[in-house]
């Protein structure tokens, strides 16, 4: 498996990991018998802050994901993989690991900062499959 493949991989159980980061103070700051409904109304209760901070990140890194797998599967199926697009790949991962902490916290500007690293090391990566 390519660098960028093990990569995608890690990214994907972390897409995982904050899914569980999110669901469980989720399920308690709105109770189980909202989160288990078929969510037809608002709820009646308002998430924490923070939980509302590992939401969104939880939904951009979905967002991220799609662009940064678009990135791997042209470098590896276009044989372009190179120690370029490896490090750009670990840029990535590292990028979105960071990121879920500087969210939560409302680290300013360095969730900003975090996440174009994040998008310019896939932007990167797509540069240079086309070269």
């Amino acid at each position: 498996m390519t660098p960028e493949l093990t990569v995608l991989t890690l990214a994907g159980l972390l897409q995982s990991i904050q899914f569980v980061l999110m669901a469980v103070p989720a399920n308690i700051d709105l109770g189980t018998g909202y989160t288990s409904s078929a969510r037809d109304r608002e709820p009646t209760r308002d998430m924490r802050p923070v939980t509302g901070r590992l939401h969104r990140a939880f939904a951009n890194h979905f967002e991220g994901l799609i662009l940064f797998t678009l990135a791997v599967l042209v470098v590896t199926l276009g044989g372009q993989a190179t120690p370029f697009t490896a490090v750009c790949a670990w840029v990535y991962l590292a990028a979105r690991v960071a990121y879920i902490p500087a969210y939560a916290f409302g680290w300013r500007p360095w969730r900003s900062v975090i996440w174009f690293a994040g998008f310019l090391a896939t932007v990167s990566m797509l540069i240079a499959a086309l070269l």
